[in-house]
């Protein structure tokens, strides 16, 4: 069956191949204690541009917030006059807590997630019993991207491209020649998202990931995480759609789905929570804002208890 959303993106990709133009800029930030890649995407031409998946440091054990790496972002986006329109999220994060509403705060620009935000509301709402208060619409956002959607950075075309499986609401967000793919796959030698979160879905992430690789295999794929599989010395996050259709352990050209699947449940079972889970999915589906404070004045992170 075609997929038009698809040759929509793979048109997208050849015309930023073909034309220096119309490819961003791209800059990442590595977060080692939570392994989580953030970037600023700009169009050189206007200088306009988009973060994603920002980082807000949090210690679990003092329950204590800090702004050194997204003040690293901050930084870069001062220094080279960028303008930031956009601060997207690929879904929302278990592993640690967005720094966007800080970040809006300082440069402006609306915050966006996929539109598979509302249930993955729905089902953590639940779980953290979060109340009546807690707007279970997407509300905490400025934009809910549908799958195909269409999006600008300056003078740089974009696209939404839905991709559930890790949780209901991940995007693979096309800019250029460029797509940031979330939690859906990893550096070809440690492979792919687990898929055992609540709403999540393992055959639907192999479907997915398959979609992505559809695209031009010179396609370059930016990760949000790496874990430096076994053997390698460095970090990396970046990667190109050849590669993984080559390479990747889980999922290389030639994978069956039903062999993806009893692999990723057997792995996922051997699995932790995250460490940050319970603070994190708490404050992204909340768009990156911690619960409203209670009559003293603080904001408390609620632990379900032989819950998760």
């Amino acid at each position: 069956m075609t997929d038009a959303h698809i040759e929509q993106a793979t048109d997208l990709v050849e015309a930023a191949q073909a034309d220096k133009t119309l490819r961003p800029t791209i800059a990442a930030f590595f977060d080692e204690a939570t392994n989580t890649v953030s970037y600023v995407v700009s169009d050189p031409a206007t200088s306009r541009a988009a973060i994603v998946d920002s980082v807000l440091d949090y210690d679990a054990a003092s329950g204590r917030t800090d702004e050194r790496s997204a003040n690293l972002i901050l930084d870069y986006v001062r220094e080279n006059d960028l303008a930031v329109d956009w601060h997207i999220e690929t879904h929302a994060h278990a592993d640690h807590l967005s720094a966007a509403p800080y970040l809006q705060d300082k440069v402006g620009g609306k915050l966006a997630i996929g539109s598979g935000i509302i249930r993955v509301q729905e089902v953590f709402g639940k779980i953290f019993n979060a109340g009546s208060e807690f707007e279970r619409d997407g509300s905490q956002f400025d934009r809910l991207f549908e799958d195909g959607e269409r999006f600008e950075i300056g003078s740089l075309k974009g696209m939404a491209l839905h991709v559930p499986g890790h949780t209901p609401a991940d995007m693979a967000f096309i800019v250029g020649d460029a797509a940031f793919i979330g939690d859906t796959m990893f550096m070809p030698d440690f492979g792919t998202a687990r898929a055992d979160f609540p709403g999540g879905d393992a055959r639907a992430l192999f479907r997915s990931i398959r979609r992505l690789l559809t695209l031009p295999r010179d396609t370059r794929l930016f990760l949000c995480h790496d874990y430096k599989a076994p053997g390698r010395e460095d970090y990396a996050w970046e990667t190109t759609v050849g590669l993984q259709r080559d390479h990747n352990v889980h999922v290389k050209d030639g994978t069956s789905e039903d062999e993806f699947v009893a692999m990723r449940e057997t792995r996922d079972a051997q699995l932790a929570m995250p460490q940050l889970i319970m603070p994190s999915v708490q404050v992204n589906i909340r768009g990156g804002r911690l619960p409203e404070p209670e009559d003293n004045g603080v904001s408390y992170i609620k632990i379900p208890v032989n819950t998760l």
